[in-house]
């Protein structure tokens, strides 16, 4: 299987698996102490979903791209998910405070909606930016490169 397939099936696995995360714990803070904080509950469930998607990208989907320091590439990373973050949750808000979608179903559609839109972002940025190419030139040795020489 050719890298960028396998950067592809292990990033949907990822990022399901985040999905996942994002919309139960977004469900979870809406029908509990978020209740009617909609915009809230997005921010904090997607927060939880980056950190394990961060560990997931680095640790399996973009593994063999170790191109700068980890705490730039978490700085990257992370600058990326809050843009996508952002996106999704103004796509949340919209749904809910003009259009007044309230009803449990059509929020999920919605979420889901904003995750997608923030998905095919994020994709191309991680290969381009995080973890590709672009952040092998000229970036310092890394541990690893120390250990292979």
């Amino acid at each position: 299987m050719s890298t960028f397939w396998r950067e592809v099936s292990t990033f949907g696995f990822v990022g399901a698996f985040a999905a996942v995360i994002d919309l139960g714990l977004f469900n979870v803070l809406i029908h509990g102490a978020l209740s009617d904080k909609y915009t809230t509950a997005k921010i904090l469930s997607g927060a939880v979903a980056t950190v394990f998607a961060w560990l997931g990208n680095r640790y399996w989907t973009f593994r063999e791209r170790e191109g700068r320091p980890v705490h730039h590439e978490v700085a990257l990373f992370f600058g990326v998910n809050g843009v996508a973050l952002a996106v999704t949750s103004a796509w949340v808000a919209f749904a809910h405070y003009v259009l007044d979608v309230t009803k449990p179903f059509w929020v999920n559609v919605h979420v889901v909606l904003g995750i997608g839109l923030g998905t095919l972002m994020r994709f191309v940025l991680y290969r381009t930016v995080v973890f590709g190419k672009a952040a092998e030139q000229g970036a310092p040795p890394t541990h690893r490169d120390a250990h292979e020489k």
